[in-house]
């Protein structure tokens, strides 16, 4: 029979906010990757305001750097030496792409539910904000 010792059982444990770090990574890094499959880059492109279009990337360029700036910013939640930078990197990340989440909020008729109405997808991204500089700076 083997005595666990409270040593043993803290090595064993993962906090809270090591845990809620893992999934929120891998949510990015997964998020990120569906941002190279075309059936969805037509959908986010579509969802691209166009005062930004061509500043400095066509929709498309916009979605591949979101989705490239998405899984860098979940690998480096993982990272401790860049685990901070990674969370303020992601809540920044966050505010300059909530433009298109609200432009396809008030064009829910094209986007379906992908279109999340405007201050419930406001309510999201201020939780989402909140959670990756918890994790990034926990």
């Amino acid at each position: 029979m083997t005595m666990v010792t409270d040593a043993g059982l803290d090595a064993l444990a993962i906090g809270t906010v090591d845990l809620a770090r893992v999934i929120t990574a891998v949510v990015f890094v997964a998020i990120g990757i569906t941002h190279f499959v075309p059936a969805v880059v037509r959908g986010m492109a579509a969802m691209v305001p166009a005062r930004f279009h061509g500043r400095p990337f066509s929709p498309v360029g916009w979605v591949w750097v979101t989705g490239v700036a998405e899984i860098a910013g979940g690998l480096g939640l993982l990272w401790e030496p860049t685990r901070v930078a990674a969370g303020i990197a992601l809540a920044v990340f966050l505010v300059c792409v909530f433009p298109a989440n609200a432009y396809a909020a008030r064009h829910r008729d094209r986007f379906g539910v992908v279109a999340v109405p405007f201050w419930p997808r406001l309510a999201m991204q201020v939780l989402l904000i909140a959670l990756v500089l918890w994790v990034g700076l926990g």
